[in-house]
């Protein structure tokens, strides 16, 4: 747990995910060695590791505001939409089978894998993001689905940022914020929707394991600047191809689990 909160700190500061990327993964694989029940197993992952991005967005941000790469008239657009977009994810979360969770983990990394390894740098769909009932549907999805998979938005909003004509530096940093604004409500929505799950394991605040939390966030935060550090320094091109590599691997795994 140590030193998947070390190199969830890193990823976090490096792409503006939150470090949920690999967090989930990671505790469902250790879960399921202490034979947590298949049908929550995939809950207490994603809702443990929102609790830690909640700690590792603040880390990451500041970070990244040091350096002004965080389009802040975006945020205050986006914030409401994402955290509403957050507490349906809890809600739909809540009631499907951790199955159906490592399912949609798995295919909406794929397709931003492939995205992000492809070179599409300079193919922007539009030069700014949307405003009107587009600019509210869009935020609303990426909180949805990143509250569901456990993440803390930057895996969605940074390929969508890039596409909105953002710079890739500015989108991961921008994304960094958009995880503290989605994780805040998830993790709350969490602890009140598995409250007094009799299959849960010891040691749990409804679905938030208080043991995984405490041994992550804390290396989380510590890595989440170095992590900034490296995103200012690597080529952009470079960024979105280690961003879409990892993604890659990420979802191949989750697909295998699923399938088993």
């Amino acid at each position: 747990m140590l030193l998947t909160g070390l190199a969830g700190g890193v990823i976090a500061g490096l792409l503006g995910v939150g470090g949920g990327i690999v967090v989930v993964p990671v505790l469902d694989v250790t879960l399921s060695v202490l034979r947590v029940d298949p049908a929550i197993r995939m809950h207490v992952a994603v809702a443990t590791s929102q609790a830690t991005i909640v700690l590792t967005s603040i880390s990451s941000s500041r970070a990244h505001f040091r350096r002004d790469s965080v389009n802040v008239p975006l945020v205050k657009r986006w914030a409401l939409f994402l955290l509403l977009g957050a507490l349906a994810g809890v809600v739909v979360a809540d009631h499907v089978h951790g199955r159906v969770l490592s399912i949609v983990f798995a295919v909406v990394a794929l397709l931003v894998a492939v995205k992000m390894m492809l070179p599409l740098d300079h193919h922007a769909l539009a030069q700014e993001a949307p405003h009107g009932v587009p600019g509210a549907i869009l935020p609303g999805a990426i909180g949805t689905l990143s509250s569901m998979m456990g993440i803390g938005g930057g895996t969605l909003s940074v390929p969508i940022m890039t596409l909105l004509n953002e710079p890739i530096h500015r989108a991961v940093g921008t994304a960094s914020v958009f995880g503290f604004i989605i994780s805040v409500p998830a993790t709350i929505g969490f602890i009140i929707a598995g409250w007094g799950n009799a299959d849960l394991p010891a040691g749990n605040l409804g679905f938030v394991n208080l043991l995984g939390f405490a041994l992550i966030a804390p290396a989380t935060v510590l890595t989440a600047p170095l992590g900034a550090r490296l995103a200012h320094w690597l080529p952009r091109r470079y960024l979105s191809f280690v961003f879409g590599g990892f993604l890659f691997i990420v979802s191949a795994r989750m697909f295998w689990e699923s399938m088993r």
